[in-house]
């Protein structure tokens, strides 16, 4: 009986050892944080991974995440500078960089975090938007308005052991109350300019059509010149040489003999035509032999 008694106590002794070894043990992964509590007061953070002692019954480990996390914030209304209602949907890349100073703010409560996430960005985003016009929003959606957002941000959420890497807009659109009518008044602006521009072409044009048509016309009217020149001369030429022609007799008798064979070659031309000359005529007179 001693000796069974003894068993269970050794037994139950080894099973209090073993209890108490594995509540002294704290694992740590790489991805998260150990907060190594004492009586709710936290008495040491764990930063690495590895293994650690705490005193059991007494100390207790919470776990804190340390990968980036991901907080996706409601779609909400938000009133640009030109009193332009936008939709806004966003989402914050965010992580704890002082899980001591998280849990002493925050209670250690990532729900907690998101809230203070939610109002600060929110407010952020109102205030970056309200601060600017539609046509700048809408122009700012390569990176200009999360650059902006995280600047009015500033450090505020470095009081809670948190840094905000990113935040991000999914979706920035317009009400779909007031978006056709949005729609219009751009198509119609963008009418205008189109207008504009098809005018200014069609200006532009027609200086170029004169331009090029008063160059043309002097450019006639200088070939026009030089031709009327040139046929003046030409024609000066030609009654020079008749007039020397004409003041030899011999040259006048040969060319009154050449005009009237060319003048018989006219009437003759054609068919069944009959030339009548008289006898005294130099033509005549060829045929004749007299």
């Amino acid at each position: 009986m001693r000796k069974k008694l003894k068993k269970v106590a050794l037994a139950f002794a080894a099973l209090v050892v073993l209890i108490a070894i594995s509540g002294s043990i704290v694992i740590t992964n790489e991805n998260e944080y150990k907060l190594i509590r004492q009586f709710g007061r936290v008495e040491r953070v764990i930063n690495t991974s590895g293994v650690t002692i705490k005193i059991p019954m007494i100390q207790t480990a919470d776990t804190l995440p340390k990968q980036i996390l991901i907080y996706d914030l409601a779609a909400s209304d938000v009133i640009t500078m030109d009193k332009k209602t936008m939709l806004s949907d966003s989402y914050v890349l965010w992580k704890i960089e002082d899980p001591l100073k998280f849990a002493q703010s925050l209670n250690s409560s990532i729900v907690n975090a998101e809230a203070r996430i939610d109002t600060v960005v929110y407010n952020s985003v109102k205030n970056v938007i309200s601060s600017m016009s539609q046509n700048d929003v809408i122009s700012s959606r390569d990176g200009e308005l999360s650059q902006a957002i995280m600047n009015n941000v500033g450090e505020n959420m470095g009081q809670y052991g948190i840094r905000l890497l990113a935040v991000e807009t999914k979706r920035l659109d317009l009400p779909v109350d007031n978006k056709a009518a949005v729609y219009e008044r751009m198509i119609s602006e963008r009418a205008k300019i189109a207008a504009t521009f098809t005018a200014e072409g069609q200006a532009e044009a027609k200086i170029i059509q004169n331009t090029t048509d008063r160059e043309i016309a002097i450019s006639i009217s200088d070939a026009q010149a030089t031709a009327a020149s040139v046929t003046a001369e030409g024609e000066a030429e030609y009654m020079r040489l008749l007039a020397e022609a004409y003041s030899d007799s011999q040259r006048a008798d040969f060319f009154s003999f050449i005009r009237s064979l060319e003048a018989a070659r006219t009437s003759l031309g054609g068919k069944n035509n009959t030339l009548i000359l008289p006898g005294d005529s130099p033509i005549a007179k060829i045929f004749t032999g007299r």
